[in-house]
């Protein structure tokens, strides 16, 4: 069974794949030494390892060699925060991703650079492509940023949700991720009205993994939490030995 295979076969509605992300080699290694199934990547959080800020300020070539170390590093099948896919031809972006031994990757649905939200039909259609290229040599999480960047009313959020989810699947993903939803009940009615396995965010806490499993997530995401705890943790402990009382991560 090939690692995209396993990959994929890990999103169960119900039963969650959980993947604390990773940004470099040593946290990829500490996940699955933790026994996790899977490490995903955080776009965020790698961006911040290699000195940008997040929205593909980063250059492709590093993206990708960040990803190729994280993934010859671990045993685990490694999934990557791709962005919308650093403005690469999907044939080449197929290409070039494959050859980091990763064999998973988001891909959002609003531009990095601006905020606004890419017409529906035409990220189905770059998703068709990217799907077209790889064959099931990647496992594809379509991400939907209708709640992330407040795309209308509530209500509104909802229905272009389970739209562009429907319409992503169709083209080709094989899981979609509307990124910045913890309500559990807006949660049941995505995994329930959409025809596919829903990956979610885990927010900062508000809800537990067994409630988004409770609710039919197939995979749970936590983002740059992690790193931001850690480096909170770093500064917390150094700045005060340098006589500062100001912690960047916290405040």
């Amino acid at each position: 069974m090939s690692s995209a295979t396993t990959l994929r076969k890990l999103h169960v509605p119900g039963t969650p794949l959980v993947v604390p992300n990773a940004w470099d080699a040593a946290s990829a290694r500490l996940v699955e030494e933790a026994g996790f199934a899977a490490v995903a990547t955080s776009s965020n959080a790698t961006a911040a390892v290699l000195g940008y800020d997040d929205g593909e300020h980063a250059p492709v070539d590093d993206v990708l060699a960040a990803a190729t170390r994280i993934a010859r590093s671990v045993c685990v099948p490694v999934t990557v925060d791709f962005e919308r896919g650093y403005r690469l031809a999907p044939a080449e972006l197929v290409e070039r991703f494959v050859a980091t031994g990763a064999v998973g990757l988001n891909l959002e649905d609003s531009d990095p650079a601006t905020g606004a939200m890419i017409d529906p039909a035409a990220q189905a259609d770059f998703l068709g492509a990217v799907r077209a290229a790889a064959g099931d040599a990647l496992v594809i999480n379509a991400r939907i940023d209708t709640f992330l960047r407040r795309a209308g009313t509530a209500g509104e959020q909802v229905d272009s949700a389970l739209e562009r989810g429907d319409r992503y699947l169709t083209a080709g993903a094989d899981c979609v991720y509307p990124i910045g939803v913890t309500d559990l009940d807006v949660i049941a009615t995505l995994t329930t009205q959409i025809d596919g396995p829903v990956n979610v965010s885990y927010g900062q806490g508000a809800n537990s993994v067994a409630d988004y499993a409770a609710r039919g997530a197939a995979r749970v995401s936590f983002g740059p939490m992690f790193q931001r705890h850690l480096y909170a943790t770093f500064a917390g402990t150094v700045l005060p030995a340098l006589g500062k009382d100001r912690n960047p991560f916290t405040a």
